[in-house]
C-alpha cells in the first residue's frame, strides 16, 4: 500500500510554476526516503474560489492532511502561519513529518 504524501509549502507571491517545481523536489526527496511507492495528496488548489480567504485554504488543506501518512514541509514553512498550523496538526496526530530547509533547495 503506498504512503500518502501531503506537501505543505508557502505559496504567497509564488507563481504556479514555482509552486509545482518545489512540489516536484519534495516528491523526489520523499521517494529517496520511502521509495517510489508514494501517492501524492493534491493540496494545491488551483481552482479555488476567487474570493477564498486564507482560512478557507487552511480548512481544505487540513482535510487533505487528515488522509496523509507523511507530511513534507518545504523550505521556509516555519515563517508561514498556515504551514505552522499544518505542522502542529501533523505532529499531534501522528503523521510522519519531514522538514526541508534552505540547504535542501537549489534556488
Amino acid at each position: 500500500m503506498p504512503k500518502r504524501l501531503f506537501i505543505s509549502q508557502p505559496m504567497r507571491d509564488k507563481t504556479n510554476e514555482q509552486i509545482e517545481k518545489e512540489r516536484e523536489a519534495a516528491i523526489k526527496s520523499v521517494k529517496e526516503k520511502y521509495g517510489d511507492d508514494i501517492e501524492v495528496v493534491d493540496s494545491f488548489f488551483k481552482d479555488a474560489p476567487h474570493d477564498a480567504r486564507p482560512l478557507w485554504f487552511l480548512a481544505q488543506a487540513l482535510a487533505k492532511l487528515s488522509t496523509a501518512d507523511v507530511a513534507y514541509f518545504c523550505k521556509d514553512w516555519e515563517n508561514y502561519r498556515g504551514c505552522r498550523i499544518e505542522h502542529t496538526c501533523a505532529a499531534e496526530y501522528g503523521i510522519d513529518v519531514i522538514e526541508s530547509y534552505k540547504e535542501d533547495s537549489d534556488d
